[in-house]
């Protein structure tokens, strides 16, 4: 059966209501984007109206040589809306059971669609070295410039290797970033090949995790460009991320780490553990784009577990309303 709009009288009117409720086909929709809009942060919810809208435009077709300015909604379009919808409600209701499941306090918030423009990286005040802009040394940053509410899990070194933690990332689906060492990371090499798998980028921490501003410019090369290797050889892709172990860098690191291939050095604005959060500010509050540090470590080194950590994480980052995103998507 098809169903036809015209623009006269009750017709008309019966028009508008099939607009406005969509039926039992476009209802569903209707009732998707709603899911959509509820769990996004930022410009996600704008984006999501927009998609919903352009696809419920997407379902009509003109009638050609019918009288009243006649148009049919489309059925195997409208099908296609109810598929979609069923998706949306089957991916919702498998991240409320996850969150339920993980012992979450509230549902993650859906991360807004990455930048089509991605933003301009500049080194943070305080953070130069001589001649940084001058020379195009990689930018060291803090917070990447965003108006979404979103923040960064990054996650440093390698040492705990713990199947929970891979599962709990991966129902909740949430995006972090990797930053290894290879002096951690060589007790089990496919631990850290199921992350990549699972769509985690593995970037640079150095080879030893030495103190870098300690050694000469060839032994931080060898420590940097080394792990490069190494990445490149055990994952398939060289990273063009590079944290410096502890934070600290000089001149000689940044120069080593560009002429390894470094595009970037993001370092962090927070640091979450099992018991606490610890903040860059003095006023301790998350800001658009910033960049969460943790660390691969379990309850040997911890009161607690990775998940423990990640728990943490995710409880405060929702309930002040921020949404995890993948830094990669907007560098």
């Amino acid at each position: 059966m098809r169903l036809v709009r015209q623009n006269d009288g009750k017709s008309a009117k019966r028009a508008s209501f099939w607009r406005g409720s969509g039926g039992v086909r476009c209802g569903v929709a209707v009732l998707a984007a709603a899911v959509i809009v509820s769990g996004c942060a930022g410009g996600g919810a704008e984006e999501a109206s927009e998609r919903g809208s352009e696809e419920r435009r997407g379902t009509e077709e003109p009638v050609h040589g019918q009288e009243g300015g006649q148009r049919l909604l489309d059925a195997p379009g409208a099908r296609a809306l109810d598929a979609y919808a069923g998706n949306l409600r089957r991916a919702h209701a498998a991240r409320v059971a996850a969150a339920k499941r993980w012992g979450l306090a509230e549902v993650p918030l859906l991360a807004p669609a990455p930048p089509e423009e991605k933003p301009v990286l500049r080194t943070r005040k305080g953070f130069e070295v001589d001649r940084h802009e001058q020379d195009g040394l990689p930018p060291v940053f803090t917070t990447v410039p965003t108006r979404h509410k979103v923040v960064f899990l990054t996650i440093d070194d390698g040492a705990e290797k713990d199947p929970a933690f891979l599962r709990m990332t991966s129902e909740l689906k949430i995006p972090y970033t990797a930053f290894l060492s290879d002096y951690l990371v060589k007790e089990d090499y496919g631990y850290f090949a199921r992350m990549r798998d699972r769509g985690v980028v593995l970037n640079n921490h150095t080879l030893h995790h030495r103190h870098l501003p300690a050694l000469s410019y060839a032994a931080q090369k060898h420590e940097i460009c080394g792990m490069q290797d190494v990445i490149e050889k055990r994952y398939g892709k060289r990273p063009t991320l590079f944290r410096p172990p502890y934070g600290s860098y000089d001149r000689d690191t940044l120069r080593a780490a560009k002429a390894c291939g470094v595009k970037a050095v993001p370092l962090w604005n927070e640091e979450v553990f099992v018991d606490r959060w610890d903040y860059r500010e003095g006023d301790r509050e998350l800001r658009p784009g910033d960049i969460v540090l943790s660390h691969f470590r379990g309850e040997s080194d911890w009161n607690g577990s990775m998940p423990d950590m990640v728990r943490r994480f995710l409880n405060l980052a929702t309930a002040e309303g921020y949404a995890v995103a993948r830094l990669e998507d907007y560098l």
